[in-house]
């Protein structure tokens, strides 16, 4: 798939959504966003549907939500910027060849009034920004992504308050609240959070009014928010509109002139304050002491370290600052029944009086109704229509009933929509159970689903269904609510991870999504998975792969009151996870805290079907991958990797046994059939639906059963999945009815294209691998049974997208002048670009001592050193044996990243008897991938690669442990990585 192709579908997704209208005469309409096309669907999707925190978009249809067009590169949008009107450019950093300081110079030259913002997607770009001093007067303004969607639209309400505050303040109409701060991550974080306040307070006053001109009046006088980054912004701004101002909300060190002054807020204060006592200021400071200087001015303080910061300043805001249902009538006017949105208005045409369909029919009520919805197209197909037009009034009455439910259906396909219980089980869309963001794993199923969905992906298969299970979202303000209500903050302290368990399961969700959990479970009788969704989950800065609970639940007590205490002590579960050791731990490496993280939850129909009488599972799950990082044979890096298995996908998330093919070449066998037959996999999970009652306290695997093969062939499961060694002959057959071992190969689906899962898999990491911008890593599951809900077809289920940290400009290494003698390891198996060298210390696990049932005990040995290197502030090299992270304690030590995570390098090595493939598809590599750990494999028979056992055990031993022995040197050891070849050496 081309980049073309996608902007075409992107672009199809877009056309004919829901259009808010805005009564400011200056609207930002039109927004061009200079992103990846991932980057497009967050700011656009995820970010607009959190409009109803800006109740702006929700009242009388009289705002326009923005109309963007994205492109990928500054080159295409000079061109787009040439042939079309846009109010608003948004651009990333990196957007090719054109940079976006050269593209807003020369949007600036070619349409000077034209805002362009620059959105930075870490934080360290900021630094970029700095050094371009003379460029920063062709960008407005600079913004800093922090996950929060929220952001995108304070972006756009920040420069359309800009552009009609003069005009608006000049009629009376408007009030203004002056900002002045200069850091981009803080006004990035406090900007969206103010309006986010100023919504809320004109919704409620809004909803108070009984007359529709003072709502449409309340709307136009919503409280503008002008930003000031020094003292002198902050005074043209104030004497300009400063018999408008509502409030002044300041920081404390900025610049005046050309020179940070770290009393500069203070200065501007006393200036205001001499000229308007009583002005509402609030002074606001990450240092304690200027709160004396707060209570010396007679202004409110706002500490910026402080957890309750946002509280305070909407209590301060509250003491300080000061449509509707459709109403069926019969034909005297009287009110008989109403309908508050198109599910209901779908329910009730079926019921209401004759008099009332013809009465509502005749003055266009219901088109009228719709058009200030927002429901246009629905409109239109209704307007023309006249009631001579149908035969008698039933006519008319399912002519309405099927063109509101045809529409809505396809207008929800691939949408994320708010909660409506009628479409909690309808496939290839979300359902927001609760406001906030859908997280990382959310936002990215969401977009391929919309994606997929446009392209009407599943019609390219005549025989199969491709598509995401039912799902719905609980947004990421539920979590916010919960910590808040609960104090968990302060609760949590040094509490161990049962404590904190308890904390949680003890604690309330809110009423409304108890509610909606309640109206779910009504409709909802099949198995569900409640997933983990936060913020950094499956981002493409920090991809937290595995850190977070997901629990599998049978969802069939005959108790509904128990079926929902399941359910909620599971999502209360994954909110817990962000503060649990391993999680705290992880986030630490990463340079974050538990507290700035956000979790969203992800209540998701379990792919599979009933097998036997007690067990749910599909007929394979799988992980691929568009980047193979130890490609075969004549395989390419490109051509990608996928690893699947029978029954539920932990055998190859966790790294257990399971079969590996290319999507590309799915009739190639990747091992001989001795290695096939060795690590084939030999046992399997599924959910057990007999057990009924349990405590999840007790771990993610408590509803799941493991099981041998036997069970799955007594299930008539392996005719699909098995091959037979056939002793006779020496070798595999096809043929499941031959006596002998079953192996697990998917030789039907793979060689004999039972089901064409390679092909599916190829494409879908095309599309995703070009819509990203970067490799990706998709999970899936595949139900083979034929399914009455699914049209009959056997279905390809998209559970999971995530990106793939892979570096594209690669170190290079000359192997021509490379000296052997010289080196501790040398592998063409090497994950990792660059150049290491600030590690002076190995920790390897004597190959004396290892033995394959002593893994547990080693994991323990080695977070012991793990926990020394980190108190000691230093990195380290690990070596040992077998799959570093597998659960399966028989392929290696079952360690959790948190416990290795002071590691710098990591090296698998191979024994006799104990040969096990790397750990590709896991969530324990794709974590080492995304932290830019550098990860080696040496086969044990290998006539390239090595590591100089040798030299190592005759180095001086700084501690010596059971298993492990650490060495430290007195020079730092050089480690070099070709990101290109996969070749990787470790210097003496």
């Amino acid at each position: 798939m081309k980049m073309e192709d996608l902007n075409y579908y992107y672009n199809k997704f877009k056309f004919g959504e829901d259009i808010f209208h805005q009564l400011m005469q200056n609207r930002v309409r039109d927004i061009l966003l200079v992103s990846t096309f991932y980057d497009a669907f967050i700011f656009e999707q995820d970010g607009r549907l959190s409009e109803q925190i800006f109740g702006e978009y929700r009242q009388l249809n009289l705002t326009i939500a923005p109309r963007i067009t994205s492109v990928p590169t500054g080159t295409d949008a000079l061109a787009k910027i040439k042939d079309h009107e846009y109010d608003l450019v948004i651009t990333m950093m990196r957007i090719g060849e054109i940079g976006p300081f050269q593209l807003a110079r020369s949007i600036k030259e070619y349409k000077p009034a034209l805002p362009v913002l620059l959105l930075l997607n870490v934080q360290s770009d900021y630094i970029i920004w700095e050094n371009h001093e003379s460029d920063k007067r062709y960008i407005d303004d600079v913004f800093l992504w922090n996950g929060d969607t929220k952001l995108f639209l304070a972006m756009v309400k920040s420069v359309e308050d800009k552009l009609n505050v003069e005009e608006d303040t000049h009629q009376g109409l408007m009030r203004v609240i002056l900002l002045v701060e200069d850091s981009v991550h803080y006004y990035s974080m406090f900007l969206p959070s103010l309006y986010s306040m100023v919504m809320r307070q004109t919704q409620k006053l809004i909803e108070e009014e009984v007359s529709d001109i003072n709502k449409r009046l309340r709307m136009r006088v919503r409280p503008k928010v002008l930003l000031a980054h020094n003292y002198d912004e902050a005074i043209h701004l104030y004497e300009k509109y400063r018999e408008y101002l509502l409030c002044v909300i300041s920081d404390v060190r900025y610049r005046i002139g050309k020179d940070v002054d770290p009393i500069a807020g203070i200065k501007l204060i006393s200036q205001i304050k001499a000229d308007n006592i009583e002005l509402p200021i609030i002074l606001q400071s990450s240092e304690d002491e200027n709160e004396q200087h707060a209570k010396e001015l007679g202004v409110h303080f706002l500490n910026k370290n402080s957890k309750h910061l946002f509280a305070d300043l909407r209590s301060y805001m509250l003491n300080n600052l000061g449509f509707g249902n459709f109403l069926f009538r019969d034909k005297n006017g009287r009110v008989i029944d109403e309908a508050a949105n198109i599910a209901e208005f779908e329910n009730k045409i079926l019921h209401i009086p004759d008099e009332s369909l013809l009465f509502h029919s005749k003055f266009n009520h219901f088109s009228n109704w719709l058009v200030a919805h927002g429901e246009i197209q629905i409109a239109k197909k209704i307007r023309p229509m006249k009631i001579e037009d149908f035969a008698d009034k039933d006519e008319l009455r399912q002519f309405l009933y099927h063109i509101f439910r045809t529409v809505r259906i396809e207008k929800n396909r691939g949408k994320i929509i708010n909660f409506d219980a009628v479409s909690l089980s309808e496939m290839n869309q979300v359902i927001r159970l609760t406001e906030g963001s859908l997280g990382g794993k959310g936002r990215g199923l969401a977009f391929l689903n919309a994606l997929l969905c446009t392209m009407d992906y599943d019609k390219k298969f005549d025989d199969v269904s491709i598509s995401l299970p039912s799902t719905a979202i609980i947004g990421t303000i539920e979590f916010d609510q919960f910590v808040e209500r609960h104090i968990v903050l302060e609760e949590i302290g040094s509490k161990s991870d049962e404590e904190i368990d308890l904390l949680f399961i003890n604690g309330d969700l809110s009423d409304t999504l108890i509610h909606r959990l309640k109206i779910y479970l009504e409709r909802i009788t099949y198995p569900i998975a409640v997933r983990s969704s936060s913020l950094l989950e499956d981002s493409q800065a920090q991809p937290l792969a595995g850190v977070y609970r997901t629990f599998m639940l049978p969802n069939n007590h005959p108790d509904k009151a128990e079926r929902l205490k399941q359910l909620m002590n599971a999502i209360k579960l994954v909110f817990a996870s962000v503060f649990l050791s391993d999680a705290r731990n992880f986030l630490e490496a990463l340079n974050f805290k538990a507290e700035e993280e956000k979790m969203a939850v992800i209540i998701q129909e379990i792919a599979g079907g009933m097998h036997g009488e007690h067990f749910y599972y599909p007929h394979l799950s799988g992980v691929a991958q568009s980047y193979n990082f130890y490609p075969t044979s004549h395989m390419q890096h490109t051509d990608g990797i996928a690893n699947i298995a029978l029954g539920l996908g932990k055998s190859v998330v966790e790294g257990k046994l399971n079969h590996r093919f290319c999507p590309l070449y799915p009739e190639t066998d990747l091992v001989s059939q001795e290695d096939l037959i060795r690590s084939s996999q030999k046992e399997f999970y599924a959910l057990e639906l007999s057990q009924r009652e349990f405590d999840l306290r007790g771990g993610e695997e408590i509803t799941l059963k493991k099981l041998h093969l036997k069970t799955a062939d007594q299930h008539g499961v392996l005719q699909y999945c098995a091959s037979v060694w056939d002793y006779q002959n020496d070798r595999l057959t096809d043929n499941t009815e031959t006596p002998g071992l079953k192996v697990i190969t998917f030789a039907s689906i793979l060689k004999y294209h039972h089901f064409p899962l390679a092909r599916i898999v190829a494409e879908l990491l095309e599309i995703g691998e070009v819509a990203l911008g970067i490799p990706v890593e998709i999970e899936f599951a595949v139900n083979l049974d034929y399914d009455y809900r699914y049209n009959q077809k056997p279905t390809f289920f998209i559970l999971q997208i995530r990106p793939l940290s892979v570096t594209t400009e690669a170190y290079r290494i000359n192997t021509d002048k490379l000296d052997m003698s010289d080196l501790l390891m040398y592998t063409e198996h090497g994950m990792g670009n660059g150049v290491i060298n600030e590690v002076t210390d190995i920790v390897y696990l004597d190959p004396a001592r290892f033995d394959k049932t002593n893994t547990v005990e080693m994991q323990d040995e080695i977070e012991r050193f793990n926990t020394k290197m980190h108190k000691l502030g230093k990195r380290y090299i690990l070596i040992g044996p077998g799959r570093w992270g597998s659960r399966d304690r028989f392929l290696g030590i079952p360690v959790r990243w948190p416990q290795i995570n002071r590691a710098k390098v990591i090296i698998e090595t191979g024994l006799c008897d104990f040969i096990v493939e790397a750990s590709q598809g896991t969530h324990f590599f794709h974590n080492l991938v995304a932290m830019n750990v550098g990860y080696f494999t040496i086969p044990y028979v290998s006539q390239t690669d090595f590591v100089d056992w040798d030299w190592l055990l005759e180095q001086p031993v700084e501690e010596r442990g059971v298993f492990f022995v650490q060495v430290e040197f007195d020079h730092p050891l050089v480690v070099r990585m070709d990101g290109k070849t996969g070749i990787a050496v470790i210097h003496k």
